[in-house]
């Protein structure tokens, strides 16, 4: 997808998130997301967070707090911000979900997967759905396959060729791996809550690696 269509995608991505935000309840809030470690909140305040880059004295007082550590990094601006009130957090996903304002050291493909994975941990768990069109999720997980460190292990696809079922998109060689190019999207990004909808003699080894 070219650069318009993908912040076209990543803008309808935030305004469904905001809309099943905001139909939930103060219980469903505090709901273990598939993204470890955090609550729906956190995640929640992460997406809203994207296009709010904190400013240069925040930056420097959590890089100092965090020792370098890029996942310390985000995980503590994330918490701080998840104190603010659930309501304006939905607010703020939603009134900046036109924005196209990057943090540092991002580009717009690594926002685009990263909404649309965490809009997955927030609905998967609550056992609710945020669609994503075929094309948009192979584009992303076209990028997401890419990205090591520090956000992951580069070699956690070593040995395996993801084919999708719904999309022209494949990666890798080796045993295959055959699912909906969703359900690729969150493996390639560490999760195994969709590994159900794969098959393929690779993936309970998978499954094992990822866990």
């Amino acid at each position: 997808m070219d650069r318009e269509t993908c912040w076209q995608t990543i803008e309808q991505q935030r305004r469904a998130i905001a809309d099943l935000l905001a139909d939930l309840s103060a219980d469903e809030w505090e709901t273990q997301s598939l993204c470890a470690g955090w609550r729906v909140r956190e995640v929640a305040a992460h997406i809203a967070l994207t296009p709010q880059p904190p400013s240069i004295g925040v930056m420097l007082g959590t890089g100092i707090r965090a020792r370098g550590n890029y996942n310390r990094f985000i995980d503590d601006l994330t918490r701080r911000y998840a104190q603010h009130p659930a309501a304006e957090i939905v607010s703020a996903i939603r009134d900046n979900a036109g924005s196209r304002e990057l943090p540092k050291l991002t580009n717009y493909r690594n926002i685009l997967f990263d909404t649309m994975v965490h809009g997955q941990d927030i609905a998967i768990p609550l056992a609710r759905t945020i669609g994503i069109e075929p094309a948009a999720a192979a584009a992303a997980t076209g990028h997401a396959v890419t990205i090591g460190w520090p956000v992951w292990d580069k070699h956690r696809l070593d040995g395996v060729r993801l084919v999708a079922s719904d999309v022209d998109w494949t990666h890798g060689s080796g045993p295959e791996i055959h699912g909906p190019i969703t359900a690729l999207l969150l493996l390639a990004t560490g999760r195994t809550a969709a590994m159900d909808l794969l098959t393929g003699d690779s993936v309970a080894s998978m499954t094992a690696r990822l866990r």
